[in-house]
């Protein structure tokens, strides 16, 4: 007979919904906000958000920013690595990456947590055939992104699309929503630079 695993329960060997759920008990206490508030500002369902609170499902690229935004924190807060070494190596065989929804959009933290930091990078993968869409980040923050491979169109609220291939950079402000579409049968990636206006405290954390 199978055992049902507790909703609540840790999820076994996921480091990344561990790593989100330390962060998350102790951001919540240190912005004083009420997990209710938090899942009213951030728009995700109270159970959903109870369960990334407790380790046992491993939250999405959307959830993150979401929680982020509503707790006025840089999406690096909740993700980034404790890092805390003059010289930080990141294997590629010991990666931690998040995910959107599909599992068709993948971002990797490069640098070592920091709550001073106001710059982040990562890297990107896009699935073939795939769009992802993001939501307006808080005010001021800028998007920097090289393609290392493939190509893939940038939308930036109202601008005109953007074609990039490899080689090509585009920096802009994320303030807006915005989307990936990389149109090509292969698999796209890229190199993002996130970087947070310190006027709008989004980076104080």
């Amino acid at each position: 007979m199978s055992k049902h695993r507790d909703p609540l329960e840790p999820a076994a060997g996921d480091a990344v919904a561990v790593l989100v759920a330390e962060r998350l008990r102790r951001l919540i206490a240190k912005k004083g906000r009420s997990f209710e508030r938090l899942a009213e500002l951030s728009g995700i369902d109270p159970s959903e958000l109870m369960r990334i609170e407790a380790g046992a499902v491993t939250p999405t690229i959307n959830h993150l920013w979401r929680i982020a935004n509503a707790l006025g924190i840089s999406f690096g807060s909740l993700v980034a690595s404790q890092g805390r070494r003059d010289v930080l190596v990141f294997r590629k065989g010991a990666r931690q990456s998040v995910a959107s929804d599909d599992g068709k959009f993948r971002t990797r933290p490069l640098f070592p947590y920091d709550s001073q930091r106001t710059v982040e990078f990562y890297e990107v993968e896009i699935a073939p055939h795939h769009r992802h869409s993001v939501e307006a980040h808080a005010p001021g923050t800028k998007e920097n992104l090289v393609i290392a491979r493939g190509s893939l169109e940038v939308i930036v609220g109202r601008e005109a699309p953007q074609k990039l291939g490899e080689g090509d950079a585009i920096d802009f402000l994320a303030d807006v929503p915005h989307s990936y579409h990389n149109a090509s049968p292969e698999a796209a990636t890229a190199y993002l630079v996130i970087s947070y206006d310190s006027a709008s405290g989004e980076a104080n954390n």
